[in-house]
């Protein structure tokens, strides 16, 4: 059985079957205990994209968990994720392969944009989550583990925000994140993590730039997950600042010193030469998308779903040769509301002298909108 210090990984391109294996040798049907129990799968489905652009949890991850559970007598399972602000979960739903996937094994889909919600004392921080997380018994964590333009990493800790309605999230971007992500987790225990690596963006939340790993993690501790993320990025922990927060509120430990990392190898391959090649993969491509643009941006608490927009599109002007020639910085968050300044992105900021509109504006009016303003056009 998998110890908290632990963390389980498994390489290959049978995603269904890698899953069902990780989770037996991990022995999830005796950390679970009762088949009574109602057991809640948490996706990643921040946006409408197919998993292979890099964002979202591939279903054929989460196809495996409930295999799996299905034939070790579990019957009480709901899958349950609501998108990010700006996007529509009944349409990821669709576009990610999640409504046939609960029609074939009849499990039902919470869409958490369409609950309601009640607040929590979170450790000292009153938070708003949906009233379904009350009825869960056994939470499954499914996140993906990519970058992402705000915070550098998301993974098993950020993956919660899915069980908050969309104000509270947008009332997140407001509060820094980090200490809100934090204390969320005293609310809502995860108690076994399915971590999708299989191709994550390494920039972007939504994805895009998918980078191929093909690997399945699982573990206990969000809070290693999280700093064992970090170290295959090539972030420090402290860079981060919801894990450390997260340790400070005891929901586990980073000490990756303190680890054991558990390969398992290829799957349908038992040779050692297998092994050794799956533990060089982890090596990531460096490549920060972001770092290269953000000089161009004054940000103050923006919302995940304009940012990334803004950096999509800041990106293609930069590789266009435009952006170059940008003579201002671009305002965007909720922080500047009735502000005023020269150029701006979003509702926010809709009494700039040039703004341009949405919440969230898409990629592609942005590169527009900023593409004709450099060029005076």
């Amino acid at each position: 059985m998998i110890d908290k210090n632990q963390i389980w990984k498994i390489y290959g391109t049978a995603y269904k079957e890698m899953t069902e294996r990780i989770l037996d040798k991990a022995d999830l049907a005796g950390l679970i205990g009762s088949r009574d129990k109602k057991i809640c799968i948490k996706p990643n489905l921040v946006t409408a994209s197919p998993a292979e652009f890099g964002g979202t949890t591939h279903p054929e991850v989460v196809e495996g968990i409930l295999t799996y559970l299905g034939e070790h007598g579990f019957k009480d399972l709901v899958i349950a994720e609501g998108s990010w602000v700006g996007d529509r979960t009944r349409e990821a739903i669709e576009i990610c392969g999640y409504k046939s996937l609960c029609e074939r094994y009849k499990v039902p889909f919470i869409d958490t944009q369409r609950e309601k919600s009640h607040s929590v004392d979170c450790a000292g921080m009153e938070l708003n989550v949906v009233d379904f997380v009350d009825s869960i018994d056994f939470l499954i964590n499914v996140p993906v583990l990519k970058g992402h333009c705000q915070t550098k990493i998301t993974c098993a800790l950020k993956n919660l925000k899915g069980l908050i309605p969309n104000s509270e999230k947008s009332r997140f971007h407001t509060m820094g994140l980090h200490k809100p992500i934090a204390h969320l987790q005293t609310a809502i225990k995860q108690d076994f993590i399915v971590v999708d690596h299989i191709c994550g963006d390494l920039d972007f939340e939504e994805g895009g730039n998918p980078v191929v790993r093909n690997c399945v993690m699982a573990g206990l501790d969000p809070v290693l997950i999280d700093s064992y993320v970090c170290s295959l990025l090539g972030y420090e922990t402290a860079e981060v600042p919801y894990i450390t927060f997260s340790e400070q509120l005891g929901i586990g430990k980073s000490d990756l010193g303190a680890a054991e990392i558990i390969n398992l190898g290829l799957y349908g391959e038992s040779s050692q030469g297998s092994l050794g090649a799956c533990q060089e993969i982890d090596e990531l491509p460096r490549e920060r998308k972001l770092l290269e643009v953000s000089y161009a941006v004054t940000e103050a608490n923006s919302c995940s779903a304009c940012y990334a927009s803004l950096v999509g599109a800041l990106w293609r002007l930069r590789e266009e040769g435009i952006l170059e020639k940008l003579d201002t910085t671009i305002g965007i968050g909720q922080g500047m509301r009735g502000k005023t300044g020269v150029l701006g992105i979003g509702r926010c900021t809709k009494d700039f002298d040039y703004s341009l509109p949405g919440c969230p504006p898409s990629e592609d009016a942005i590169y527009e909108g900023l593409k004709k303003y450099i060029n005076g056009d």
